[in-house]
């Protein structure tokens, strides 16, 4: 793709009840395009990302217009792009197809997702609105008429199936679980900062079997944006970023193959002109531990069945061949459903510019983020694959 991100910035992750959704979305705004170099007046669109407020705030219809109304870029076109826990990466996509096709020279995506409230039910029941609300046996409340959990419900189901068709055990799930909070303990922004041994993580609550409660990512309150540019205005102004190498959007359904996220990696390596061997960092949609085994299969870093002897291995460490979520994932970056996709786009490109500090993968100039969001039936509705590129 001919587009570059020359700015970023990424708030606090964590549970911030008294920091209102525009605070954090006018914030991260006004610093990503302090990092570009870039004014307003410059940028010819916003696309704004956001997942839960309809359910959370009950802000619906213009949520951009809102939740940037304090930001510099008050005033700029903007719109909103929602769609599930992808919805972030989705927003990245749009702004990189307005600038590849010339119609915008700068376009800043800002995602902010406020999942804490006072009424602490509020984020189960817009979790719960990601699943066919129609069909699907998850959308069933629980007895009590509480929300249920109901994706760490879906992600254990598909835990106990990964453990029949692999040589993977409940230690591996807890050894993901613990690499990721190692991670986030170098992440000054991560919510989770205490790092965990395995044994702490087998020996906790268990959430729904297999998953103890360290496997699950948590509610989060959170926001990222990104400044996309044209790479031949960027050089004109000699301000360097990353290249956005490939952005593809994939779609399940209810009736087809269970491979979403392999066909849309398959694309985006052919966009890229790269494959799973040339990757050099990596950011996956971890929102339960099992999923880093999953999806490695998926993006084809190890076959079938057989991703856990990568991660015996130290091959997904820090200082690994692949390192995987040197951010701490979402499991211990933390989960604003809306902006983990973003999330992992700044981390990724903090790491191809040498911004990473103690958590740096050593000298990336490939990166990978996979974000998988909604379910219809065991398997995501939407998928984003983002592969960047040093300039």
């Amino acid at each position: 793709m001919d587009a570059v991100i020359v700015g970023t910035a990424m708030s606090q992750f964590g549970m911030s009840v008294d920091t209102p959704l525009r605070a954090l979305a006018a914030d991260v705004a006004d610093q990503a395009l302090a990092d570009s170099g870039f004014e307003p007046h410059e940028v010819g669109l916003v696309v704004f990302a956001n997942g839960a407020a309809g359910v959370i705030t009950g802000q619906e219809m213009i949520r951009a217009h809102t939740s940037l109304g304090a930001s510099r870029l008050a005033g700029r076109p903007m719109l909103s792009v929602e769609n599930a826990c992808a919805s972030s990466s989705s927003a990245l996509h749009l702004a990189c197809l307005a600038v590849e096709s010339g119609t915008h020279d700068v376009v800043v995506v800002v995602a902010a997702e406020k999942m804490t409230s006072q009424d602490r039910s509020l984020a189960g029941r817009a979790l719960a609105t990601a699943v066919d609300v129609h069909t699907s046996p998850y959308a069933t409340p629980a007895p009590d008429g509480a929300p249920r959990p109901v994706f760490m419900e879906i992600y254990a189901a598909n835990a106990r199936a990964y453990l029949r068709r692999s040589d993977a055990t409940v230690d591996d799930f807890a050894a993901v679980a613990a690499k990721a909070t190692r991670n986030g303990s170098l992440n000054p922004r991560a919510q989770i900062t205490t790092a965990l041994t395995v044994e702490q993580v087998l020996d906790a609550r268990v959430i729904a079997d297999p998953l103890t409660r360290p496997m699950c990512s948590s509610i989060s309150d959170g926001a990222a944006a990104v400044v996309v540019c044209n790479p031949r205005v960027a050089a004109s102004r000699n301000i360097s970023g990353v290249r956005v190498l490939a952005s593809v959007i994939g779609a399940g359904t209810v009736d087809g193959p269970d491979d979403l996220v392999e066909r849309t990696a398959a694309r985006a390596y052919q966009q890229a002109g790269v494959g799973p061997q040339d990757l050099d960092v990596i950011e996956l949609h971890d929102a339960a531990a099992p999923a880093e085994l999953i999806v490695l299969e998926e993006l084809g870093l190890a076959p079938p069945g057989e991703a856990a002897k990568l991660l015996r291995s130290g091959a997904t460490d820090l200082g690994g061949q692949y390192p995987v979520n040197p951010s701490g994932g979402l499991i211990a970056r933390g989960h604003p459903i809306g902006a983990t996709g973003l999330a992992q786009v700044v981390e990724l490109a903090d790491q191809l510019r040498n911004r990473a500090g103690s958590r740096q993968a050593v000298d990336p100039r490939i990166a990978l983020a996979e974000n998988a969001g909604g379910d219809l039936g065991n398997k995501p509705a939407a998928c984003v694959i983002t592969i960047l590129g040093q300039a």
